[in-house]
């Protein structure tokens, strides 16, 4: 399973690559705004900055919602540099335009899913991945793992090339059970990542060698 860092915030990223689990990143709008980063022209550097750490995918949100502009700002988007990937929603508009960058060799993102026919039409389409939001859905007491489970055997039973991008997680065990139902990608923040390396008895061992071996020592 890939792992993706939803973020914008470059030092982030950097530490997810030098930890050596880096895949690929997210970003939206409201990443960007997060770290202050407004304007075209900043958003743009920005992008190439992300671009320049990761070896993987990244993917840039668009504003439009109407199908030309989607197109418009998608094309502008995948110019800034090969790795990244155009992020579409979920709407009409959207997966028209999916077909479109699809037919022209544009790596694509299907943002915003939140269920199982969303994400049959997105892979119909042609999307390169589908980001079902299974925090935002466990938010409204709805199982987002299930949904994962339900596209895996869609996908599945069809050979659909889409990959599966599990969004909106929010704590280790969502990545664990993404992993443990055949989530291709997770995008999550650094924090759910290094939260992975945690356990009491991996420190209470340690802290015993550690001690074992100052004893040893004779110190």
């Amino acid at each position: 399973m890939k792992f993706f860092i939803d973020t914008a915030n470059l030092a982030q990223i950097h530490e997810a690559h030098d930890l050596g689990v880096l895949d690929g990143v997210t970003t939206n709008p409201s990443l960007m705004a997060k770290e202050g980063i407004t304007g075209h022209d900043n958003i743009v550097n920005h992008y190439k900055a992300i671009c320049e750490i990761t070896d993987g995918d990244v993917s840039a949100e668009v504003i439009a919602t109407n199908y030309n502009e989607i197109i418009k700002e998608g094309e502008a988007l995948a110019k800034l540099h090969s790795k990244i990937v155009v992020k579409v929603p979920m709407i009409k508009d959207g997966v028209k335009a999916l077909r479109y960058f699809s037919s022209k060799g544009i790596k694509t993102n299907c943002t915003l899913v939140f269920s199982s026919g969303q994400a049959l039409l997105a892979a119909k389409a042609g999307a390169t991945y589908v980001s079902p939001f299974i925090g935002r859905l466990d938010d409204v007491s709805t199982d987002g793992l299930s949904l994962i489970e339900d596209i895996r055997l869609i996908y599945d039973n069809y050979g659909f090339k889409t990959q599966i991008l599990a969004a909106s997680v929010r704590h280790p065990m969502h990545i664990v059970d993404c992993a443990k139902i055949g989530a291709d990608v997770i995008t999550a923040p650094l924090s759910a990542i290094t939260a992975l390396l945690k356990h009491p008895l991996t420190d209470n061992g340690l802290a015993q060698f550690l001690a074992d071996h100052a004893k040893g020592a004779g110190k």
